[in-house]
């Protein structure tokens, strides 16, 4: 679906030496773009063609060879017919009618004569390699020789000319045409004697052997007309069927010389065809057809195994035009004319699909008509096609509202207008040919370029020089005028047209149209591209040569330059840096205002924004709008096809909000075309090409193969992007329709927006989709987690409600739970909007069982009304409203899982709707029968609390054997002792005093089983059971309380201190010494003890104050000795502990450094990245020396923990815990710092140190307290410095050998120790401090 449109039309006119003189012959230099023109008066002319496709505009660059060079000087009356141009030896071959061979030198302007022939050179035609070359002489020789001038093979061409050769040259002289295979390894022949219609073959020759390799069947082959197509599939020739009436016939043939195919050119049967030209990629097949008015030109393609006719280059007979393909740019034709007017004419393929997604296909005479929306119907085929008077070379396409417009410009010059009614209404016209008439005007448009509507009655166009109208197609004598163009200049014609007729309101019209050139505006350079401003009416943009962009402005007869609004970033040159042949304008929203912008691509498959670029290897772009319903089409969405066949869906929005460009190459080389990403689609033929979209709610992409075939996809993107624009309107059923089209997660409706939005518009919701059959999918696949923003959010940006909603997956049915409070309100309101009927009953079901939990209980009321209506038996309207009980029964056990209907069936307490639920559900009756039955046996109480106990609800059991009497009291205990946690309720359901107590003791019992002995004994004393009191208290631990309820048993004296020398001896087993003292104080009289215990228990301060107390030096006595002891052996302790300290920080720091320096070696040798932590750490082990440490001390880390059992046993556990450092372990420096962190002294370490310094300053030991202080002091500060040195560390990549010391360290946290927190200087006595220490 593409047109072939016109870009520029630059032309040069030779400055020809003699009157009368014409150019008979041309070649091409492919490697320095030039190309060489002879003519009968022997002269060589050069034309330089453009280098590159931004200079195509330029003025074609001339020269003349010298005339009067002696090489090349021929004998009277000979001319040159024939060349060549050799690139190696970067020379001319010319061939003269004599038979002469020349060899010109470009460069040195020398002439050799290389051979000569007789009956004189009819063609020279080099291999695509440039090592041979062949030549056919007047006499239908064959020759194929060597650039040394060595002749490999001669033959005649054909059999029937061969007994021909022996005539004399102006007798009969041989037509023919020589082309080789792209690859060179054969080339085709065709030749007859000129003037005759002997029918002659096509011959197909080897290129070694200089063999026949085949031939064609007998053929009345037209003129000279072969070309053999580069890509090497066939061979193209004509056909003359004018002995039968008929049109000629263009054949490809294949290489052993089978007819492949043919199409006809549908001109009149006199016309003949002269000559046939591939283009450089196989695309394009061009032929000059002669007629008795004029020479055409015309440009084919082959789609869908079908020939269109995409473009006709008309010329006056006069002229004599020769035409040949550019044999590096697939899109550029020279061609030339007999006078010397060379005209470089630059194609480009457009799609033909119009904004509004209607396709407009140019084949020939005919516009083939496809509203996409309608139907994909690739060409040829069509809903239906226009037909035109000739052929068609270019259209424009304008929909307004109700009416739509098409105007054509048709190769004779002439203008076309087809109003057409609105494109929902063509599918009447399917299949038809609907004739067009021309419009009535007074000139004629001679190549014109760029049609293009501006308002619905306007048309603007460009054309050169004065060529913008006249009331006959411009001639030879005309173009011999104008000798030089370097000052051409080109004209806007803008171009009024009125209809005098009136139009029926749903047929096509386009009769009565006049037109009449209203304006014309001069430009200084050549139009690259026009782009209508969708922004304002009767303007456009016009892309000059080089990107430059005006905009033309109809009302004002102005031109001003950049009129397109961009980015700010880009400032005001709003040009594109390059000549883009592809050019769109679209409204975009920016700031909340609508603006257009301009996008282009140019040759070099760059795409920009303005002077902006956005990708370097687009193949094709188009633009999608997801506005429904909106009068003017802003776009949102850019589409981008890549050079690696992968497909970028940008939103507009992304694209002028980054301030770089996009980052779609990026994408493309870390996304290769075989692994898939949410970026992009791959797409699945290599060259397909965007051709056009459908917008709004379709979110459709249209792509055409090469082969023709159109492919429609959905992109993800923007169908969600269209179900968010429905939901955003609150287009519910649209949005359902796509969902549902598309299979997206139907929870992206509820969860877009949050579905406590949704909530409030489920009445909207249900209203607009109106399908039960809709609403019930969409009631089944809604989920309590937030699937939407999960599945989608690579494609999508969900609003900030959305994380607002986060919904709880929990199974309550409050307000927090998603999927039961939207089927809540879809089912309030499908008994609000729907009426009663059997779909909705059941929908209603549905979103019962769907709830979350289920509500089958009320699912299962609302059968049983069904089933009670059913039982009455009335035949009323609405029991016929309903479904049957059994079809509802049906559609819920399908829904839900068939055991949990039916216990809530016997949750129901309804043993016959249990019995109906255990058949429909398949159970077997051997299973359920005897349970039923069962049931049915008992009392109502008893049943009930049976059924909730296998239902599991043992609050509703526990009330109903409550509710059943006193002889089922001993099974109500039992009930309690299995679930304990039903112990409150029944509390509230008993009120007989002696029940409570029972209540009571049970429970008390089973929290003493727990171990809960605090609350046990708390439980024992609301029922007065003391002794279990007490026993729980002292396994608790709680000698207060033991007292306590001794006290409430009255127990006598002599018991209770019995009872506290027995608690006295279990504290003290237990690590209780504290406690133990204190009872023995309290409770026996027994100082001595007490302070025993105090001592034990480390308690310092308060065994002292005890022994002075009750005047016992004494005992004072024995706290001084236990407290000298104790400082002895924390000193030591500190002292080792310090020691072990320094080891692990060197340990640490050499494992370190050696990992370092290792991780290093291997970066260097490119191989650290492949090397994890843990084995760079098991490497190091073997640089490692012996370790400093080979088994853990048995020693508590803290000096203090082996003050006490207590302490001991926390050492115990901490060793236990933090295990073993292994050396050389991959976890040894993380061991190592955890080691070095767990030496910390712990709150209890540092209270019992306080006490014991304040003991010793009491009973005047100063100079051992500060020795103590002193050694604890340098233990902890040690420590510290040796975690924040690890720390440091652990992250750096180097080592300083001289600051990661531990002694640096201990001097930082020294200079910083008056900052220190009152927690870290908790334990310390300022009386015993060093000079210059303090803290706060």
């Amino acid at each position: 679906m593409k047109n072939l449109r016109l870009v520029t039309r630059p032309s040069q006119q030779l400055q020809l030496q003699l009157d009368g003189e014409t150019i008979v012959a041309s070649a091409i230099d492919a490697e320095r773009r030039r190309a060489f023109f002879a003519s009968t008066a022997n002269f060589l002319y050069t034309v330089h063609l453009a280098a590159s496709s931004t200079q195509v505009q330029q003025p074609l660059q001339w020269s003349k060879f010298d005339s009067d060079a002696e090489e090349v000087v021929l004998e009277p009356g000979d001319s040159i017919v024939a060349m060549d141009y050799l690139m190696e030896r970067e020379s001319l071959l010319l061939g003269s009618s004599s038979g002469c061979l020349l060899l010109y030198n470009v460069e040195e302007k020398t002439s050799q004569v290389v051979g000569r022939l007789e009956g004189g050179v009819s063609t020279i035609a080099s291999s695509p390699d440039g090592a041979l070359i062949s030549v056919t002489t007047g006499f239908g020789q064959l020759l194929v020789i060597t650039q040394d001038w060595e002749v490999l093979f001669e033959s005649s061409l054909d059999s029937q000319i061969a007994t021909a050769g022996d005539m004399e040259s102006s007798c009969g002289q041989v037509q023919s045409a020589i082309s080789w295979r792209g690859d060179g390894k054969y080339f085709a022949t065709l030749g007859a004697l000129s003037g005759s219609s002997n029918p002659t073959k096509l011959t197909i020759w080897e290129r070694e052997s200089g063999e026949v390799h085949s031939s064609s069947d007998t053929k009345t082959f037209m003129g000279a007309s072969l070309d053999w197509m580069p890509s090497g599939a066939k061979v193209a020739t004509a056909h003359d069927r004018r002995t039968e009436g008929k049109c000629p016939l263009i054949v490809f043939y294949e290489k052993n010389g089978l007819e492949r195919s043919n199409f006809s050119i549908d001109e009149p049967a006199e016309v003949s065809l002269q000559a046939l030209k591939w283009n450089c990629n196989s695309e394009l097949l061009a032929s000059l057809v002669s007629s008795s008015q004029y020479d055409a030109i015309k440009i084919w393609s082959c789609s869908n195994n079908h020939w269109y006719l995409k473009h006709e280059l008309r010329f006056t007979k006069e002229e004599g035009v020769k035409f040949s393909w550019d044999p590096t740019k697939p899109l550029h034709l020279i061609c030339w004319t007999l006078v010397g007017q060379v005209i470089m004419h630059r194609f480009a393929w457009t799609t033909a699909v119009s904004e509004t997604s209607i396709a407009l296909v140019i084949d020939g005479s005919h516009v083939r008509v496809t509203p996409l929306n309608l139907g994909l119907m690739p060409p040829p085929m069509s809903l239906f096609h226009l037909a035109f008077p000739c052929a068609v070379n270019d259209v424009s396409f304008v929909s307004n509202h109700s009416k739509n417009h098409l105007a054509a410009y048709l190769s004779n010059g002439s203008l076309c207008v087809v109003e057409l009614p609105a494109a929902d209404t063509w599918e009447e016209f399917e299949g038809n040919s609907i004739s067009v008439e021309p419009c009535y005007s007074d000139f004629t448009l001679s190549n014109c370029m760029h049609l293009t509507w501006i308002d619905t009655r306007t048309l603007i166009s460009i054309c050169s020089n004065s060529e913008h109208c006249s009331s006959t197609l411009m001639g030879v004598s005309e173009t011999s005028n104008l000798v030089d163009r370097h000052d051409s200049r080109f004209f806007v014609n803008e171009i009024e047209l009125v209809c005098s007729e009136d139009s029926l309101p749903s047929s096509v019209s386009s009769s009565g149209w006049q037109a009449r050139v209203s304006k014309k505006m001069t430009l200084d350079s050549s139009v690259i591209g026009i782009s209508v401003n969708p922004a304002k009416k009767g303007s456009a943009f016009i892309q000059l040569n080089g990107g430059r962009v005006v905009e033309y402005c109809s009302g004002t007869n102005m031109l001003r330059m950049g009129a397109p609004a961009q980015v700010s970033d880009i400032g005001s040159d709003n040009s594109f840096p390059a000549s883009c042949p592809w050019m769109t304008a679209i409204l975009c929203h920016e700031n909340g205002a609508v603006r257009p912008f301009l996008f282009g691509l140019d040759d070099s498959s760059k795409l920009y924004m303005g002077n902006r670029l956005l990708s370097n290897n687009c193949s094709s772009f188009t633009f999608f709008s997801s506005a429904y319903g909106a009068t003017e089409r802003v776009m949102t969405h850019l589409l981008v096809t890549t050079k690696q066949d992968l497909l970028f869906i940008v939103d507009i929005n992304d694209i002028y909000l980054k301030n770089g460009a996009l980052v779609i190459d990026s994408h493309v080389s870390s996304h290769p075309r075989g692994n898939r990403s949410k970026e992009h689609i791959i797409v699945w033929e290599k060259g397909a090409k965007l051709v056009g979209v459908l917008h709004g709610d379709e979110a459709a992409v249209i792509m055409q193969t090469n082969r023709g075939n159109l492919e429609c996809i959905y992109p993800r993107k923007l169908v969600l992007v269209s179900i968010v624009q429905a939901l955003v309107q609150r287009r519910f059923k649209d949005a359902m329709d796509m969902v549902r089209r598309h299979r997206i997660d139907f929870n992206i409706m509820p969860d877009y927006c949050g579905w406590d939005v949704f909530i409030n518009s489920s009445a909207d919701f249900v209203k607009q989709v109106n399908n039960l059959s809709h609403i019930t999918e969409f009631v089944c696949a809604i989920k309590n987690d937030n699937v939407s923003g999960k599945l989608y959010a690579a494609y999508i940006s969900f609003p900030y409600q959305c994380a607002d909603s986060v919904v709880n997956t929990g199974t309550d049915s409050g307000n927090g739970n998603k999927v039961t409070s939207v089927l809540m309100a879809i089912r309030k309101a499908l008994e609000e909007q729907v009426e009663e009927s059997s779909s909705r009953e059941l929908c209603i079901l549905t979103t019962l069982a769907r709830s979350e939990p289920p509500l089958l209980e009320e699912a299962l009321n609302r059968i049983k009304s069904i089933r009670e209506l059913e039982l009455r038996g009335l035949d009323d309207a609405r029991r016929k409203l309903y479904p049957s009980a059994e079809e509802s029964l049906k559609h819920l056990l399908w829904l839900t899982d068939p055991e949990a209907v039916y216990n809530a069936a016997l949750g129901l307490y309804d043993l016959n709707l249990a019995a109906i639920v255990a058949l429909n559900s398949q159970k077997d009756p051997k299973e359920f029968l005897p349970f039923l039955k069962s049931l049915e046996c008992l009392p109502p109480a008893i049943m009930r609390h049976t059924i909730d106990l296998r239902l599991g609800r043992y609050a509703s059991a526990l009330k109903n054997i409550v509710s059943a009497g006193d002889e089922y009291h001993e099974e109500c205990m039992k009930l309690l002792n299995a679930n304990p946690q039903l112990f409150p309720l029944s509390l509230q359901l008993f009120t007989e005093p002696d029940k409570r107590r029972q209540i009571f003791e049970a429970w008390g019992d089973h929290l003493s089983e727990e171990k809960c002995f605090r609350d046990a004994a708390l439980t024992y004393q609301c029922c007065s059971s003391y002794q279990k009191s007490l026993k729980a208290y002292r396994a608790c631990g709680d000698w207060r309380g033991v007292f306590t309820v001794a006290g409430l048993l009255k127990l006598k004296e002599e018991e209770i201190v019995q009872l506290a020398h027995e608690l006295c001896d279990e504290f003290q087993e237990i690590g209780k010494a504290g406690d133990a003292a204190r009872i023995a104080l309290e409770y026996c009289s027994d100082v001595d003890r007490s302070v025993n215990y105090y001592i034990m228990a480390r308690e310092w301060e308060e065994a002292l104050r005890v022994a002075y107390m009750h005047n016992r030096l004494d005992l004072v006595e024995n706290v001084r000795d236990a407290a000298l002891e104790c400082a002895a052996s924390l000193i030591s302790e500190y002292q080792e502990g310090l020691l072990k300290v320094g080891k692990y920080v060197a340990r640490y720091v050499a494992v370190r450094q050696r990992r370092l320096s290792l991780a290093a070696k291997l970066q260097s040798e490119d191989r650290f990245m492949d090397v994890e932590d843990d084995n760079i750490s098991e490497v190091s082990t073997s640089f490692s020396e012996m370790s400093a440490y080979t088994t853990r001390s048995t020693k508590a880390s803290s000096a203090s923990v082996m003050s006490s059992s207590a302490s001991k046993s926390r050492g115990a556990r901490r060793q236990k815990k933090g295990g073993k450092i292994r050396a050389g372990s991959p976890g040894e420096e993380m061991a190592l710092v955890e080691h070095l962190k767990g030496m910390a002294l712990t709150d209890s370490a540092q209270n019992e140190l306080k006490s014991l310094l304040v003991v010793l300053l009491q009973l005047g030991k100063e100079e051992i307290a500060r020795q103590v202080q002193q050694a604890g002091d340098n233990f902890e500060v040690s420590q510290r410095a040796a975690v924040k040195l690890a720390e440091d560390t652990i992250c750096d990549n180097k080592i300083d050998e001289n600051a990661h010391t531990l002694e640096h360290y201990m001097k930082m946290l020294r200079a910083l120790e008056p900052g220190l927190s009152e927690e870290s200087a908790s334990w310390r006595i300022r009386a015993l401090s060093p000079p210059g220490w303090s803290s706060i």
